[in-house]
């Protein structure tokens, strides 16, 4: 695939861009990065250095994309965090123009807005820009399980509850729903399950809960997801590819003992996923 990926950019680590890029392609999918802000590091450090850039100069890279007279051969659009909405207009116009030339181009759209124990770290309007302007627009988006409580309007103590809550947000636009992170009653200790939804039904992969949360992880997983349902078709096959090399680049992280994703380290996972954990039908 052609995959346009308009997101944040840091020379050290891996996030944004700099967390999606490489996975896919490592996947032989041609990428175009459109860089929001190129930073050097992600902000978890507390100090970062580097420019935001302005909307403006996000709009004429991808006018400059345009005017090669391939911006409609894109397969996908793929964003994540979107700190402004003027960048958001950015994403959604050239999501519109990409569709124009290519009906059947995909936008998924990963809405960073918050996470359980942290609540919303956006500035504030961003949560009600994405539910109520962007994610409508979609086509697939991957919510943690926080941000589709928001999203929903709905808490999600159990499975049922998360697949009313899934059907809420996707009764606004997107087909595709992957929700991570999940944690309910059901589950083993030290658990969590992973759920995709679509028109053709739900599954989960239950994993275990790896003592680590690094940044950009959120962002690996929407870039993997789009491919592999891109490629496959299939919700059940891009949930468990998915996950398996999601668990497989925390563990090599995990194990280097640093709080940088061990891309590099774990690519052979990314490229040929393992087949640890499988996916069992919820509905």
């Amino acid at each position: 695939m052609k995959i346009l990926s308009i997101q944040s950019s840091v020379a050290y680590g891996h996030v944004g861009n700099s967390a999606a890029v490489f996975p896919l392609q490592r996947l032989r999918h041609e990428v175009w990065p459109v860089l929001t802000v190129h930073f050097s590091n992600h902000t978890g450090y507390g100090a970062w250095r580097g420019p935001l850039l302005a909307p403006t100069d996000v709009a004429d890279v991808i006018a400059g994309i345009a005017d090669r007279g391939v911006l409609g051969t894109a397969d996908a659009v793929l964003s994540g965090y979107q700190g402004d909405p003027a960048v958001g207009a950015v994403i959604l116009d050239a999501v519109a123009q990409v569709k124009a030339a290519n009906p059947d181009a995909l936008y998924c759209c990963d809405p960073v807005m918050g996470d359980v124990g942290r609540g919303m770290f956006v500035r504030p309007g961003i949560p009600e820009y994405l539910r109520d302007t962007v994610v409508p627009r979609a086509d697939i988006v991957t919510p943690n399980q926080f941000e589709l409580e928001f999203l929903s309007g709905r808490t999600t103590a159990t499975l049922d509850d998360l697949l009313a809550a899934v059907d809420t947000v996707r009764a606004t636009g997107p087909r595709h729903v992957l929700v991570t992170s999940v944690l309910h009653g059901d589950l083993p200790a030290d658990h969590l399950d992973v759920v995709a939804v679509s028109d053709t039904g739900a599954w989960a992969v239950t994993t275990p809960l790896l003592p680590i949360a690094p940044n950009g992880g959120g962002d690996v997983t929407a870039a993997l997801y789009l491919a592999h349902l891109a490629t496959t078709g299939s919700p059940q096959t891009a949930l468990e590819r998915t996950t398996n090399s999601i668990f497989a680049i925390l563990e090599a992280t995990l194990a280097a003992g640093t709080r940088e994703l061990q891309l590099v380290a774990a690519q052979d996972a990314i490229a040929d996923p393992p087949t640890r954990f499988t996916a069992r039908r919820l509905r």
